[in-house]
């Protein structure tokens, strides 16, 4: 049992680890933070919209975690507002939590984003007052904690759980999802489909309709999505996966990750 463990949270992480290891990449001073033509312009998309990207860290990290964020904008705003968790914005500022006016799809340090929720629409303003209620109510904005959280994934999940709505979907590589606000033992899965208990981040399982069924073991996720069917694995992520997340205009359904 113990070595069936070992091959399968440890297993496609080392492969992932290997492969990023192989790859170029640039300093972070280097690195590129262009759009990536995700986010329709203001111009082109007058209505409220909220987005919700995920990409892979800077550096050897990037082969087993992502970081996550959250963009808005108000109907007929010129720009969007864009909320995130960043470790040194807390040494700098004293706060974790970004509030910041800028490109809502740019690559994450030349590593280009996922968008895993797209709502648009009358219906988004109001999920807008909420994420911004839940940005207010993140109780971790001053601590910051790579493993097991909270960090900028523990901040996404917390705003997905408020506002069940987006049925917000994170990928296994969003490691730090699954540190439960307040010291909690049982809580509602990000998509707010499910359940999950999780001790403080470290351990745990989840079921949800969307999220599928997951078990975390010090922050690798391996589980089974069923709708569409996909495995999720540490490093690798979800596979097959959807390149984009779907439009939502007015339903409030499910948008998928990988």
């Amino acid at each position: 049992m113990a070595l069936a463990l070992l091959i399968v949270f440890l297993g496609p992480a080392l492969a992932s680890i290997a492969y990023r290891a192989l790859t170029d990449q640039p300093h972070w001073r280097d690195a590129s933070h262009a759009a990536t033509g995700l986010a329709p312009s203001p111009a082109q998309a007058p209505e409220a919209v909220v987005q919700v990207y995920a990409a892979r860290t800077w550096g050897l990290r990037g082969a087993i975690a992502v970081h996550t964020w959250i963009a808005v904008k108000r109907s007929n705003a010129d720009r969007y507002v864009r909320y995130e968790v960043i470790g040194w914005a807390l040494r700098r500022g004293g706060t974790a939590v970004v509030k910041r006016l800028g490109t809502p799809d740019a690559e994450w340090f030349s590593n280009p984003p996922q968008l895993l929720v797209d709502r648009r629409g009358p219906e988004v303003e109001a999920l807008i007052d909420r994420i911004e209620a839940a940005v207010a109510a993140y109780p971790y904005a001053g601590e910051y904690r790579t493993l097991p959280g909270p960090n900028s994934n523990t901040f996404t999940g917390f705003v997905g759980r408020r506002v069940p709505e987006l049925r917000l979907d994170l990928p296994p590589t969003a490691i730090g999802k699954d540190f439960l606000a307040d010291g909690a033992l049982i809580g509602s899965a990000p998509s707010g489909t499910g359940y999950q208990v999780s001790i403080w981040g470290l351990a745990g399982v989840l079921a949800a309709l969307h999220e599928g069924v997951e078990v975390n073991l010090f922050g690798l996720a391996v589980g089974v999505r069923f709708k569409p069917l996909a495995i999720k694995l540490p490093g690798l992520g979800t596979w097959p996966r959807r390149a984009t997340a779907e439009i939502h205009n007015t339903s409030i359904r499910s948008t998928r990750s990988g």
